[in-house]
């Protein structure tokens, strides 16, 4: 790595000495990796789409990686490291371009490996206050995030502190077996709440795209074992756009909750309901009919009408592909099902269409 020192560096904390301190009691500088860091690291990285993660720790002289994804060595030292200056806040330090920016440009980690120029860091703040170091993402291309990408490195920042208060208070008690039962169980809990995160849709609590996406795949692939049919809705909400232009996109998103909340009143736990974008829904209905899913979308048409809007009333049209024996992939179930959902448009919209109508439509 280029020795060279950078032109600028971060002046130390009014409070270093406390802030090393808070740091040392949790005795986990030079320690081997752990996968509850290292979940929350290569979730950052997935989140924010960057080839590069590290949760960072300051000591006196340098930053040590605790976690790292995308880059080789274990620690470089403090006064070359973006992190020096992460810690100096309270809020999301992001460098857009290394490059262009004159705090950095000269900098032996952006002239070097590993060619940084892209560089966000949330600062992991102790319940003393304390910033011990950071959850980053770096990129070797300039780039920006999406204020969802930031809010979420924000989350698993605090999600770090959590597990490192979690690791002291099990050194600290020194638990008996019981109790390192009940312990573990809130990490795995923790664990689980962060994958929850990762393929929830936060506006609505419905799942995201991506795991819809795992969920047919799995639903196809049941399908095949079972011999089932399988039904696919894609549910677009009636001149979303026009509603955000009248009445703004808080009341618009009010309306896709309340969608939301329509669809988990109505569809049962074996169906999968999810947010896959804007305004669109899906629904994959296992071992159901193509019968049975035009029925089954015609009373979601119902809830919607019974539902209280405030605005006005919101309908949906519908679009439904059932995949029989002739065994098609999740692709072309997807294009069937949206392109019934387009004739539904088509055809004045607020209505359902099964995909064995494209051939009359």
């Amino acid at each position: 790595m280029d020795t060279l020192t950078p032109t600028f560096t971060a002046p130390l904390l009014q409070n270093e000495a406390e802030r090393l301190r808070a740091l040392d009691e949790y005795e986990i500088l030079d320690t081997e990796g752990e996968e509850a860091f290292d979940e929350l690291t290569r979730l950052a990285a997935f989140v924010c789409g960057t080839p590069i993660s590290t949760m960072t720790l300051i000591d006196e002289h340098r930053q040590w990686f605790k976690s790292k994804v995308g880059v080789g060595s274990q620690e470089t030292p403090r006064d070359i490291a973006f992190c020096s200056q992460a810690i100096n806040d309270n809020q999301a330090f992001i460098v857009p371009d290394a490059k262009r920016d004159p705090r950095f440009a000269d900098n032996p980690l952006v002239l070097g490996e590993p060619h940084i120029r892209f560089y966000a860091g949330l600062p992991l703040t102790n319940p003393d206050g304390f910033n011990l170091g950071t959850l980053c993402v770096l990129d070797r291309t300039p780039r920006e995030l999406s204020e969802q990408q930031i809010e979420a490195l924000r989350i698993l920042a605090r999600q770090v502190i959590a597990q490192m208060e979690l690791r002291k208070q099990l050194r600290k008690l020194r638990v008996t077996i019981g109790e390192k039962e009940a312990v573990e169980e809130e990490l795995r809990a923790s664990r689980a709440a962060l994958l929850k995160l990762s393929i929830t849709d936060e506006l609505t609590g419905l799942y995201n795209r991506r795991a819809f996406n795992e969920r047919l795949d799995e639903a196809v692939r049941l399908s095949n074992r079972h011999d089932w049919p399988l039904s696919l809705l894609l549910i677009d909400a009636d001149h979303f756009k026009s509603f955000n232009d009248n009445f703004g996109h808080p009341e618009g998103d009010q309306v896709l909750r309340t969608l939301a909340e329509c669809a988990k009143r109505l569809f049962r736990t074996t169906d999968f309901c999810a947010r896959i974008g804007g305004e669109e829904f899906a629904i994959i209905l296992p071992n159901t009919s193509s019968e049975g899913a035009v029925i089954i979308a015609n009373r979601f048409r119902d809830v919607l009408r019974r539902a209280a809007w405030k605005r006005r009333e919101v309908t949906a049209s519908i679009g439904i592909a059932t995949r029989g024996p002739e065994r098609e992939g999740v692709f072309d179930l997807i294009s069937r099902a949206d392109r019934a959902l387009y004739l539904a448009k088509s055809d004045g919209r607020n209505c359902v269409r099964h995909s064995d109508q494209l051939a009359r439509a």
